[in-house]
């Protein structure tokens, strides 16, 4: 197995900012857990960026946990939880754990990378907010099939 740096990939732009960080793209286009909507262990949200692969071009998402803050928050249980339960999911429904290194300032977890903008993006800036009914029933029916898949894996999901 090859070990994963830095230099393996390459950094692009932040691809958004959420309630614990910012999130950029990376490359190329047994018990119960708990997972958060973002890492509960810091204050500040995480910067996630949009990343490549060097060797294949691969794009992913690198979320970036800053070790200052976790260290301050008490919140390194929280943040290796957070590594475990993406490494255990693997549903089309929710990204996934593809890589993990760490740097001397942060904690790097680079995530399969979902194209298309969050749900909040969607509601509020498309037009007029809201959508027709046959949207929401199938936006709902990823939802349902993402947490069902989250609770067959024993996580549950705040």
């Amino acid at each position: 197995r090859q070990s994963v740096t830095k230099d393996t990939f390459r950094q692009y732009r932040i691809l958004g900012k959420g309630g614990f960080g910012e999130v950029r793209p990376r490359g190329e286009g047994g018990g119960r857990w708990w997972a958060g909507g973002g890492s509960p262990c810091c204050r500040v949200p995480p910067k996630v960026c949009a990343c490549q692969v060097r060797a294949t071009g691969k794009m992913y998402a690198c979320k970036k946990l800053e070790k200052k803050r976790i260290k301050k928050r008490k919140g390194e249980a929280m943040a290796l939880n957070e590594k475990q339960i993406l490494e255990k999911v693997n549903s089309p429904f929710i990204v996934s754990l593809a890589y993990a290194y760490e740097t001397k300032d942060a904690l790097c977890l680079v995530l399969t990378i979902m194209n298309g903008g969050d749900l909040k993006f969607h509601i509020y800036n498309m037009g007029n907010p809201g959508f027709e009914d046959e949207r929401v029933v199938f936006y709902a029916a990823e939802i349902c099939c993402g947490l069902q898949h989250l609770h067959q894996e024993g996580i549950g999901y705040r």
